[in-house]
C-alpha cells in the first residue's frame, strides 16, 4: 500500500538550549490553535479521518455491538439522609444522569436532569451534596470543556432553586455544618485577580450562608502561597470541627488542618500532618469522640487504618486500628456507628491482585470479627454510609461480565443485599476472566488481566491492551463495555498493571513516577512480548490503547518498540514531556512526571517524552489520537504535534490518523458521543488486527435484568 498523502505541516528548524541540551520542535507552531493556518490544517486532519473511516470494515456492527453491551441505570451507591436516598440514574438513550430522590417508602422522582437545563446533552450532572437533614442538596453541573462550574442549592420537596449560583467550583469539595443553611466549599479566584493567562489553580476555601451573595463567602483557607493547592473538607457529625486536606495538584502526600468552629467564618486551622515531612497521604474523618481517623500510607505502602487525638500533631502519636496487608492494598473504608449497633463498626475493603475483598472490624480496637460475602471475583466500590450515624453501608460491585450493581450491608441483620444497579441495553458476552503474571526487564512481576471468550481456543488471538500508569491509580478487572465489546467479536482484551500505577500501593506507584516513569513504559513493552512469546498474540494482532497518562504510556511505549504493535490507539495523550506544563492542569503534575525547568528532571522527561523520540523512516504502527477539540486538563498540542511528527517520519504504509471531537470534555461526553467514539477506537483497532463482529465467535448470553 502507497503511503497516505497527509495534510502539509511545515517543518521548523526550531532547536532551543535548555540546560545545555538541544531539544527540538519543530511542531511548536500548532500549539497556536487560534492561528488560521493551525485550523486549517486541523481541518484537513478531520477530513483526512473521515475519509479513511468510511473505508473501515465493519464500522457499523461495532457501532451495533456497542450499544448492545453499554449499561445504563445507577451504577453508583446512594447518599443517604436520613429516610432519603440520592442517586444518579441514566436510562437507555439518555445523553445525561439525572438526580433521583427516594423517600423510605421507595417513591422515586427526578429532582433535577440536565437535559431540561441543556437540550443539547452537553451539559452534565457533576456532583452533589445533600445537606445532613436531606431537605436541601447543592448540585454541580459541568458543560463540556468550559472552565466555569457553578453550584446551585435545591429545596429537595419542590426541586427549586433556593440559591446560587456559586461560580468557579470546578473539582470543588463541599462540607455541610448542621442545620443546612450554610456550608463549606472550594472555588477559584476570580479571573480579574489574575495575571492575563495564568492557569494555575488559585483555589480558597469559603463559608456560604444560604441566601447570602457569593461576593460575601467569607474565605477561611488557602492564599497566594499555595497557588496549586486541592483542598478536601470534612466537617465533624456534631458540627464543631473542620479538617481540611491541601495537596499541591495530585502529589503524592498531603497535609491536614483542623479547627474548632467555635466561629465557622474565622476557623484556627492548625496543621496536624506535615504531608511534606512524612512522605505520605493521610485521609481524616471525625469519630464520634471528637477523635481523628485516619487511612494512610505512612509507614505503610499499601495502607493502614491508624486513630489519633485531634491534638495530636505527628505520626508518632498514632494508634494503629487496622493494620496494613502487604498483600492486599487497602482501598477505603466507613465507620458505622448507628444507635441501632452494640458498638461502633468499620467496614474495609481491599483488594488482592485486583480482586475485592470486605471485612467487619470492631472501631475500638480494630478486631477483625467477620468477612463479609463478596458476589464474585471483581471490584468492590464507592463504600457509603448514612450520615451522621447510621448501620448500614452501600457499596457497587461489577467484574468482567456484570455491570455495577449496588449492594446494601445492613450490620444489624448482618445481611448483604442488592439495592439497585445497571443493566445492558442487549445481549452481553461470556468472558473468561483471570489474573497471570510476567517478568519486566528486571525481573519484577507485572499482573496482566486478561478477558477472553470462554471457549478454548488454540494460536493467537487479535488483542487490545490497556495500560494507564501514572498518579497511583490501580487498575481492576471492572466491567468495561468496549472490552465487552472486543472479547465478544472473539478477540482478548488485556490490562497491564504496570508500575507507576497503585495496584500493589504507594511502592509500586514511586517505581513508576519521576525518575523512573520510564520504568513503567518498559513494563508496558515486556507485558506486549509476553503476550507474543506465549502465543496468545502476535505484533501484527496487537492493538494498544490508552487514556490521558494512560496515552502517555501507549504512544510512548509505540515509539519504543514500534515493532511489537499493529495499532496504536492514545485518548487525549501527553506526548510533549518538555513542554506539557504549559498546558492544562500540566503545572500540577510536576510531582508525578518532573519539570522540565529544573535541569536533571528535564533529562527524565527527555528519556520518554514520545515527541522527541519520533525518528524518519521507521515503520511505526498505526496510530489513532482521540481528543477534545479544545481539552482543559492536558492541552490539545499533544495531539496536533504528535501527529504531526509521525506524519511526517513513519516509513511505513499504516495511517497516522487524528480524530478530533467539537463540545466534549477530557474524560466526559454525552452518551451518545462515548459511544461513537468507543466504537470507532473498535473499528480502527480491528481494522489493524483482524477482528471482525460479524463472525463472532463467542456465545452471547442474555440481557442482564432491568435496574431493581
Amino acid at each position: 500500500m502507497a503511503r497516505f498523502l497527509y495534510p502539509s505541516a511545515r517543518r521548523s528548524d526550531l532547536v532551543e538550549n535548555l540546560f545545555g541540551i538541544p531539544v527540538s520542535d519543530p511542531y511548536r507552531w500548532l500549539e497556536n490553535g487560534d492561528d488560521v493556518c493551525v485550523r486549517d490544517w486541523a481541518a484537513a486532519q478531520d477530513r483526512l479521518f473521515l475519509a479513511c473511516r468510511e473505508q473501515w470494515r465493519d464500522r457499523r456492527s461495532w457501532a451495533s455491538l456497542m450499544d448492545q453491551v453499554s449499561s445504563f441505570g445507577v451504577s453508583e451507591p446512594p447518599i443517604v439522609r436520613g429516610s432519603l436516598m440520592f442517586l444518579a440514574e441514566q436510562l437507555r438513550g439518555d445523553e445525561q444522569r439525572r438526580l433521583l430522590v427516594v423517600d423510605g417508602a421507595g417513591g422515586r422522582r427526578v429532582l433535577i436532569d440536565p437535559v431540561d437545563v441543556d437540550p443539547s446533552g452537553h451539559t452534565g450532572l457533576y456532583a452533589w451534596w445533600p445537606s445532613r437533614e436531606g431537605e436541601r442538596v447543592a448540585v454541580q453541573m459541568e458543560v463540556a470543556e468550559q472552565p466555569g462550574s457553578d453550584i446551585v442549592v435545591l429545596d429537595v420537596r419542590t426541586g427549586d432553586v433556593v440559591d446560587g449560583p456559586l461560580p468557579r467550583a470546578r473539582n470543588t469539595s463541599l462540607a455541610w455544618l448542621p442545620g443546612g443553611d450554610a456550608f463549606y466549599y472550594v472555588s477559584r479566584v476570580p479571573d480579574e485577580e489574575l495575571a492575563p493567562g495564568d492557569l494555575r489553580l488559585h483555589r480558597r476555601v469559603r463559608l456560604h450562608r444560604i441566601g447570602s451573595p457569593w461576593q460575601d463567602d467569607t474565605v477561611v483557607f488557602g492564599g497566594e502561597d499555595a497557588p496549586d493547592h486541592y483542598y478536601g473538607l470534612t466537617v465533624s457529625a456534631d458540627g464543631r470541627h473542620l479538617a481540611v486536606t491541601a495537596t499541591a495538584g495530585p502529589a503524592a502526600h498531603n497535609d491536614v488542618y483542623v479547627a474548632e468552629l467555635t466561629d465557622p467564618a474565622a476557623p484556627r486551622l492548625v496543621r496536624v500532618v506535615d504531608g511534606q515531612a512524612i512522605g505520605a497521604r493521610v485521609l481524616p474523618r471525625f469519630l464520634a469522640d471528637g477523635a481523628l481517623l485516619l487511612v494512610t500510607d505512612y509507614q505503610a505502602p499499601c495502607g493502614r487504618v491508624c486513630v489519633a487525638d485531634r491534638h495530636d500533631r505527628g505520626p508518632d502519636a498514632w494508634r494503629t486500628l487496622i493494620a496494613e496487608d502487604p498483600e492486599a492494598p487497602l482501598d477505603e473504608c466507613v465507620v458505622l456507628d448507628g444507635p441501632a449497633l452494640a458498638r461502633p463498626l468499620l467496614l474495609v475493603a481491599r483488594a488482592r491482585h485486583g480482586v475485592s475483598a470486605l471485612t467487619l472490624h470492631d472501631l475500638a480496637d480494630g478486631r477483625q470479627l467477620a468477612r463479609l460475602p463478596v458476589p464474585g471475583a471483581g471490584v468492590v466500590s464507592s463504600l457509603r454510609t448514612s450520615v451522621p450515624h447510621g448501620h448500614r453501608a452501600w457499596f457497587s460491585y461489577c467484574d468482567a461480565t456484570t455491570p455495577p450493581v449496588v449492594y446494601r450491608y445492613d450490620a444489624v441483620r448482618g445481611v448483604t443485599e442488592p439495592e439497585t444497579g445497571a443493566a445492558t441495553a442487549g445481549r452481553t458476552p461470556a468472558i473468561r476472566s483471570r489474573d497471570v503474571r510476567c517478568r519486566a526487564a528486571d525481573g519484577t512481576e507485572i499482573t496482566l488481566f486478561l478477558f477472553t471468550p470462554e471457549e478454548e481456543h488454540q494460536g493467537p488471538r487479535p488483542t487490545l491492551m490497556y495500560g494507564y500508569g501514572s498518579f497511583g491509580m490501580p487498575m481492576r478487572p471492572w466491567f468495561f463495555p468496549l472490552a465487552a465489546a472486543w472479547v465478544g467479536a472473539g478477540g482478548t482484551y488485556a490490562v497491564a498493571c504496570v508500575r507507576g500505577g497503585g495496584e500493589e500501593g504507594r511502592r509500586w506507584h514511586d517505581a513508576g513516577r519521576g525518575p523512573h516513569k520510564h520504568r513503567a513504559i518498559g513494563d508496558f513493552n515486556d507485558a506486549a512480548a509476553w503476550l507474543v512469546e506465549t502465543g496468545m498474540t502476535t505484533p501484527g494482532q496487537l492493538a494498544i490503547y490508552g487514556q490521558s497518562a494512560g496515552g502517555l504510556l501507549v504512544t510512548a511505549a509505540a515509539v519504543r518498540r514500534p515493532d511489537l504493535y499493529a495499532a496504536v490507539v492514545a485518548e487525549g495523550p501527553l506526548c510533549d514531556m518538555v513542554r506539557y506544563e504549559r498546558w492544562g492542569l500540566g503545572c500540577t503534575w510536576t510531582d508525578e512526571f518532573g519539570s522540565a525547568s529544573r535541569p536533571e528532571e528535564l533529562e527524565w522527561l527527555l528519556t520518554y517524552s514520545p515527541y522527541h523520540h519520533v525518528r524518519p523512516g521507521v515503520r511505526y504502527p498505526a496510530f489513532l489520537f482521540t481528543g477534545a477539540v479544545t481539552d482543559l486538563q492536558t492541552g490539545e498540542a499533544h495531539v496536533t504535534k504528535m501527529c504531526a511528527a509521525l506524519q511526517h517520519a513513519t516509513g511505513g504504509d499504516r495511517p497516522i490518523l487524528m480524530r478530533r471531537e467539537p463540545d466534549t470534555a477530557h474524560a466526559a461526553a454525552p452518551a451518545s458521543k462515548e459511544r461513537a467514539l468507543s466504537a470507532d477506537i473498535l473499528a480502527f483497532a480491528a481494522e489493524h488486527t483482524g477482528l471482525s463482529p460479524e463472525r463472532p465467535a463467542v456465545p452471547l448470553r442474555e440481557a442482564a435484568a432491568e435496574p431493581l
